[in-house]
């Protein structure tokens, strides 16, 4: 059987703008500008015959035909995801973790996270910032700065306020089951160590 689809990229510019209602939000996640999300959907409605959006005064809304289109996109795209996993072996490699360049990535105890999470492979990226998040170089990066960037998840390692260390991860995967359990060790291994012991302070961390 033949299956007559849309483009993959325009699916997948619908299916972000959707779950944000936003063209610059899903712009940030799949790391392309919104010019280029919005002319990605713009032909997708072109190939459809339909409108999925109503592009109102600063705002996005679906339209009911764009409502009734998001739930069979978006469980397709798990489907592909759950499909793909299912192929990769055991310690393969799943995960990317970005680091800053004053981190130090021995306080994580990786060794003993990957003997605990053997169906998860795990490399390590140092020095590394937002820009190579962006471009999706690592999947989940401790960054040093204000934790907030419009498009991402940014949950803060340890206990303070202000500049300190944070795990930022696009807000379409963030709640990955890997992502969601290298979050959880990383968090763990961080929680109550006192500021003096968490190394220099990099300042200009991304929301700065």
């Amino acid at each position: 059987m033949t299956y007559i689809l849309p483009p993959l990229n325009a699916l997948r510019a619908f299916e972000a703008a959707a779950r944000h209602l936003s063209f610059k939000l899903a712009a940030h996640e799949l790391h392309v500008t919104p010019a280029a999300v919005g002319q990605q959907v713009k032909a997708l409605e072109a190939r459809l015959g339909v409108s999925l959006f109503e592009r109102l005064h600063k705002q996005l809304v679906l339209t009911a035909a764009g409502q009734a289109y998001l739930p069979g996109i978006s469980d397709g795209f798990r489907r592909i995801a759950d499909a793909t996993s299912q192929l990769k072996p055991a310690g393969a490699v799943l995960l990317q973790l970005g680091v800053h360049g004053s981190f130090d990535p021995r306080r994580l105890d990786l060794a003993k996270f990957r003997s605990r999470h053997a169906e998860i492979g795990l490399r390590v990226l140092q020095p590394a910032g937002l820009h190579e998040l962006v471009e999706g170089k690592v999947d989940l990066l401790i960054a040093r700065g204000l934790g907030h960037h419009p498009g991402y998840r940014c949950d803060r390692m340890g206990e303070g306020s202000g500049l300190g260390d944070w795990l930022v991860a696009p807000e379409g995967t963030a709640d990955c089951p890997e992502i969601v359990s290298l979050r959880d060790w990383l968090r763990a291994q961080t929680a109550g160590i006192p500021r003096a012991n968490r190394g220099p302070r990099l300042v200009g961390g991304i929301g700065s």
